[in-house]
């Protein structure tokens, strides 16, 4: 899924909601915790947005990291 799809739309609306829903749905379990617990922590001193709108914007920029198509120790023309 690249920036702008519509997998990352919809984890931007779930860290709209809720912040760190969107990186959940993505597969990113420990940034989805850290900014879920920093949201809830900030907003104690009222500075829980800002953490919330980074959370939004990172679910609806992300773009999966690319996956090697040769396993280990093979060559490229596929005899090594």
């Amino acid at each position: 899924m690249g920036s702008g799809s519509c997998g990352n739309v919809l984890a931007a609306l779930a860290s709209f909601f809720i912040p760190g829903l969107g990186q959940l749905l993505q597969g990113r379990w420990l940034l989805a915790g850290v900014m879920f617990v920093l949201t809830a922590l900030l907003w104690l001193i009222l500075l829980g947005w800002i953490i919330h709108l980074w959370s939004i914007i990172d679910a609806a920029v992300y773009e999966r990291p690319a996956r090697s198509h040769y396993r280990y120790g093979q060559s490229r023309r596929g005899y090594g």
